[in-house]
């Protein structure tokens, strides 16, 4: 796989980043850097292995639900910027499609 301007440019924009020249030629060596190592690992014979999906044979290890100590509202609120002594006040981030014109 070539490693091109477009290719990084089209990676920079869908990762909504922007690179410098030089940025992009040392993305352009770590790209081509990994891909050579994919293509090694594809020299590999894999017939007859099963896919790993989990890095342990371990399935579902859950702890017990353990009831443990929490702070009170006034310790919770202590540090808070902005309260009203029950909750913590923040600013309005969802606008309410149904009261814009």
């Amino acid at each position: 796989m070539q490693v091109t301007d477009e290719l990084i440019d089209n990676l920079a924009d869908l990762a909504c980043l922007e690179f410098s020249g030089s940025e992009k030629e040392g993305l352009r060596k770590d790209l081509e850097r990994m891909i050579t190592f994919i293509d090694k690992l594809n020299e590999l014979n894999t017939t007859g292995i099963e896919p790993q999906l989990h890095m342990s044979n371990e399935i579902n290890t859950l702890r017990d639900d353990i009831l443990q100590g929490s702070v009170s509202r006034d310790e919770a609120l202590q540090n808070a910027p902005l309260t009203d002594g029950v909750y913590f006040k923040v600013p309005k981030v969802i606008k309410n499609p149904a009261s814009q014109p």
